[in-house]
């Protein structure tokens, strides 16, 4: 499901569709790691996000959490998660939350947004619940405004660097047969370029 989870860790649960996880992925969840002051993050590789629904170029969910087990393979403290893929659809947040809770008791999970999410937020399912039980930590987009006085007391946004580089770009480049090679983990680049042809 995870690839080590530990007992007793503060856990930063890092969501998205990864289609495909790309290098600024990983260095943000290096970021995330040091500023959100968590043992260990994982990306939660998901399914089909509740509020974008219609995605036809979402590659499958166990080739696209291979492909971050791979890309995260060495790094420390930063794992790949199939956890959500496994938990009834449509997949909400909160619900995550919870199932981790009861099955991780000894954990606590932070989540690990960024600024377009977090003005989505009051949109998520059980967005109350989600704020009054865990901590979120919000990271900039570009774009994407925070009014950092009005943010409750377990809401805290770091300062991470804001990297130009989106799945949606390196899909749009492997198509027109362009180089991907700054933009993926080496290691997977013969993968992205076979699968999203």
């Amino acid at each position: 499901m995870t690839d080590r989870p530990r007992p007793k860790a503060q856990i930063g649960i890092f969501g998205g569709s990864f289609n495909p996880i790309h290098v600024g992925h990983v260095a943000l969840a290096r970021q995330l790691r040091q500023l959100a002051k968590v043992d260990e993050v994982w990306l939660m590789v998901s399914p089909q996000n509740p509020l974008k629904q219609g995605s036809s170029d979402l590659l499958d969910d166990q080739l696209r959490y291979q492909m971050a087990r791979l890309a995260l393979h060495g790094e420390e403290g930063i794992y790949a998660s199939d956890y959500e893929l496994h938990l009834p659809k449509p997949s909400y947040t909160w619900n995550t939350l919870q199932r981790l809770r009861a099955d991780y008791p000894d954990c606590e999970f932070t989540l690990l947004i960024g600024g377009d999410n977090w003005q989505l937020f009051p949109r998520w399912y059980h967005a109350a619940d989600i704020m009054r039980e865990h901590r979120i930590v919000v990271y900039p987009r570009r774009g994407s405004e925070i009014d950092t006085a009005s943010l409750p007391a377990n809401v805290q946004v770091v300062d991470t660097a804001l990297l130009d580089i989106s799945s949606t770009e390196i899909r749009q480049r492997v198509k027109q047969n362009e180089s991907i090679n700054a933009c993926v983990p080496k290691v997977i680049e013969p993968l992205v370029r076979r699968l999203y042809v």
